[in-house]
């Protein structure tokens, strides 16, 4: 695990090094997602290599837990229904008839099965590369979240503005299942996942929303029903 993850750090470094300044900085920042579960023996690494992206500026780290693999004996704490919907749209998309765990999901678009340094830093760069479909700018004032966009390079279309929190890290003693014995930390941990609004992408967009809690709110502009993300950001 700890291998792997050294890797992940020298080859992320590596590909960011050869950008010049400029060209790095109209770039947007590349959505990681990863389909997660504290009850998946298989999981922990691929939880670690997210935990390497999860400090990046000019990456959005997301462990999305789902909760499908709680009847083997032990309960994840941050697994939720809603997760593996999101994740079923994204096997629908791709022409999938099932999920599975551990799954990282590049900007909506690029599946990556399990816990594959090469892979992950491949399909990074890759989107790096990305026209910018819009600008957007969020800005978080108190309890206040305004979200502001650009109508989209390529023209209206079905969207939706999804928003939640992260939860910076969390250490979790299991105590059965497949992991049990083990302590496990985790890193950007989804929670609150709300579908703020719909966009037809016809004007500029303009949102405003109440975010009571503290940790870090991501915002994502995705084409609708697990589509690629065309735009992302996050305020802590």
């Amino acid at each position: 695990m700890r291998r792997s993850s050294s890797f992940l750090t020298a080859a992320l470094f590596s590909f960011c090094a050869g950008i010049a300044a400029p060209v790095f900085a109209e770039q947007r920042p590349v959505v990681v997602e990863l389909f997660t579960s504290q009850g998946c023996s298989s999981c922990p690494p691929a939880d670690a290599l997210l935990s390497e992206l999860s400090s990046r500026k000019d990456v959005i780290a997301i462990a999305v837990h789902v909760d499908y693999w709680d009847y083997i004996g032990w309960q994840d704490e941050f697994g939720d229904p809603a997760h593996a919907v999101r994740q079923r749209a994204y096997a629908s998309k791709a022409g999938r008839r099932s999920v599975y765990t551990p799954e990282m999901v590049v900007n909506g678009q690029t599946d990556i099965v399990g816990a594959k340094p090469m892979a992950l830093v491949e399909a990074i760069a890759a989107h790096k590369q990305d026209t910018p479909e819009m600008r957007l700018d969020v800005t978080r004032d108190g309890e206040r979240v305004s979200i502001t966009g650009t109508v989209p390079r390529s023209g209206p279309a079905a969207m939706e503005i999804h928003v939640l929190y992260v939860m910076p890290e969390h250490a979790t003693k299991i105590t059965k299942g497949e992991n049990r014995g083990k302590t496990i930390t985790y890193s950007n941990i989804a929670h609150d996942w709300q579908l703020a609004s719909k966009w037809d992408g016809q004007s500029p967009l303009d949102l405003s929303l109440e975010m009571a809690g503290d940790d870090p709110v991501v915002v994502l502009v995705q084409a609708a029903d697990g589509g690629p993300i065309l735009a992302a950001a996050r305020v802590d």
